[in-house]
């Protein structure tokens, strides 16, 4: 296993979204229903500003695509593209706490180290402009990951969809160590 870190390009869009949609679909099999696995997809996926803004990671494992995600200075916790309730305001680093967003790997990557590689990225990044905690939504299927690299609970909420099903998600938060003050 040789897992590479790079940022991710507009090229990459059509194979991070493959790789989402697996991830969604496979994953969150075990912590949901049928049908919340399907409206997970109403409310996640690709952002693509985290592409433009430079601050989406891609993760291969000798070549292969093993997983993606991101971190923001801007104020959507979650959501895809397609997803209501975005809001593209830059946040104060001195104040707000950076998002972690859109973190996906694909089934044949699991437990092989690529959500760690790219949390590590994120806070890195996020604590060199300025910011001193991360926060994130988390699915039911990323909370033990997120735990163990210290994140902990900040409340609990369901995010509706439009197939009326409401799907569990967990706001989670995180100091950062070394972050650079301005």
């Amino acid at each position: 296993m040789s897992l590479t870190l790079r940022l991710a390009v507009p090229e990459d869009l059509p194979e991070l979204r493959t790789l989402m949609n697996a991830s969604i679909g496979e994953l969150l099999r075990p912590f949901l229903t049928p049908d919340a696995v399907a409206a997970s997809f109403d409310i996640m996926g690709l952002d693509s500003q985290l592409v433009a803004d430079g601050t989406y990671f891609v993760v291969e494992d000798d070549g292969a695509l093993a997983g993606c995600g991101g971190w923001s200075r801007r104020a959507t916790l979650f959501g895809g593209d397609h997803s209501t309730g975005r809001d593209a305001a830059l946040l104060d680093p001195a104040r707000d706490a950076a998002r972690v967003r859109a973190m996906y790997t694909h089934p044949d990557h699991v437990r092989k180290g690529v959500g760690r590689l790219i949390l590590e990225a994120c806070e890195a990044a996020a604590a060199g402009e300025g910011f001193i905690r991360c926060e994130l939504a988390g699915t039911l299927a990323g909370e033990p990951l997120y735990r163990a690299c210290g994140y902990r609970e900040i409340e609990r909420f369901t995010a509706p969809t439009s197939r009326g099903v409401e799907v569990p998600l967990v706001r989670m938060g995180k100091a950062l160590a070394g972050a650079v003050s301005r």
